[in-house]
């Protein structure tokens, strides 16, 4: 069977709440889909006018007056505030697979009033659709919308992709602040090691940081290439290589005294870690760097270190008022061992190096690990015009 994509749009109110780990959570532990894009976006009366044109089909297997609703529903909630003109956020999840659609429509489940079966599908824990005793609807929410069909995906993805430039991307002023308030920026990677085979564990994650309530105003499937890997964990390379003196000497000075047959004097021992402790610590940024990316440098000729690693992260921007320290604390410190509990380390992490996730240690520090991401680089849009050849 063909791969297919199929994609999810994580509605205001959804985003709002912070259920959105919960919902990725299902999503990749139960679909078994590759997640290949994501993207926040601010969306325009242009987009929302185009979108809604498109809901009510006659292909739609939904009833009538479901597709109705949606179509209000999204009028109502995707639309800029008309009162204050201020937009909203909606986040796209882009999947790839076989049976893509029929998967991830199987998880969002159905929009029905009520229903015998709670909690099953994503609709049936995060959404409403209640009924008055005269059968007016008195509330809908239906947390999150998919298209039901490989042509409906097809034609709305591909309307999403054209405007993912202008209304998407790091989402600016979509969120009201008290006067004087000044929010923070910051940068979370929830690292390789959580994709090495389908599961809940970015969407668990993702719950975690959600405690904090802080914004998600971006979001990004990101593969570092080794250029970037570089240039993101330079900071780290000197500390490595002088911090990690006694680390080596320790590794090394067993096997050497053995091999010569007799103790080495304190002075040689000094001398040793200031001769083996920097190419130790570069043999350690080398794994580093091979971990985040999937390649090491060594292994890399100029152009293949510019191109896009073989690892997988998500990269998320979190917005906020003291986002930055937020973050970090419920993340918890660079050792699983020593984090708290609750923390995300202390309950995703295995070691040093693969600790589950990064954040950002200072507002500055912030900042420029966001430009080495390159949020502006519209992977969405680039998946979305490989997989069909065009976006028309």
């Amino acid at each position: 069977m063909a791969e297919e994509l199929a994609y999810v749009l994580v509605n205001p109110y959804t985003l709002f709440k912070s259920r959105t780990g919960g919902i990725l959570s299902r999503l990749l532990s139960r679909t078994a889909l590759d997640l290949v894009a994501s993207r926040v976006f601010a969306p325009s009366k242009e987009l929302i006018d185009e979108y809604v044109s498109a809901i009510v089909t006659e292909t739609d297997p939904q009833p009538k007056q479901v597709q109705e609703l949606i179509r209000q529903y999204v009028l109502d909630n995707y639309a800029p505030d008309p009162r204050t003109g201020r937009r909203r956020r909606v986040m796209s999840w882009v999947f790839r697979g076989e049976n893509a659609v029929e998967k991830v429509r199987a998880v969002v489940g159905h929009i029905r009033p009520g229903g015998p079966v709670r909690g099953v599908a994503v609709r049936d824990t995060y959404g409403d659709y209640v009924l008055g005793p005269g059968g007016e609807v008195k509330y809908f929410e239906p947390a999150v919308l998919a298209a039901p069909t490989r042509e409906g995906v097809a034609h709305k993805l591909k309307l999403w992709a054209r405007y993912s430039d202008k209304d998407g991307g790091i989402v600016e002023n979509t969120i009201e602040y008290p006067p004087g308030v000044k929010p923070q920026r910051t940068l979370v990677l929830i690292k390789p090691d959580n994709f090495v085979f389908p599961s809940g564990r970015p969407g668990n994650m993702i719950d975690v940081f959600s405690s904090t309530g802080l914004y998600m105003v971006g979001m990004k499937v990101h593969r570092m290439s080794v250029a970037q890997a570089e240039e993101f964990y330079g900071p780290v390379r000197e500390v490595l290589r002088t911090k990690l003196k006694g680390v080596a000497v320790e590794k090394a000075l067993p096997a050497l005294e053995q091999a010569l047959g007799t103790r080495l004097p304190e002075g040689v021992v000094e001398r040793l870690g200031d001769l083996i402790g920097p190419s130790f610590g570069e043999a350690q940024f080398e794994q580093i760097v091979k971990f985040m990316t999937g390649r090491a440098p060594s292994e890399c000729d100029a152009k293949q270190k510019r191109e896009p690693g073989t690892a997988k992260c998500i990269a998320i921007v979190y917005e906020g008022v003291d986002a930055v320290r937020k973050i970090r604390e419920v993340l918890g410190p660079t050792d699983p061992k020593k984090a708290g509990p609750g923390t995300i380390r202390r309950e995703f992490g295995q070691s040093i190096m693969v600790n589950a996730a990064h954040a950002s240690d200072s507002p500055e520090n912030a900042q420029r690990e966001i430009g080495i991401i390159n949020f502006g680089e519209n992977n969405f849009k680039q998946v979305v015009q490989d997989f069909y050849g065009s976006l028309k």
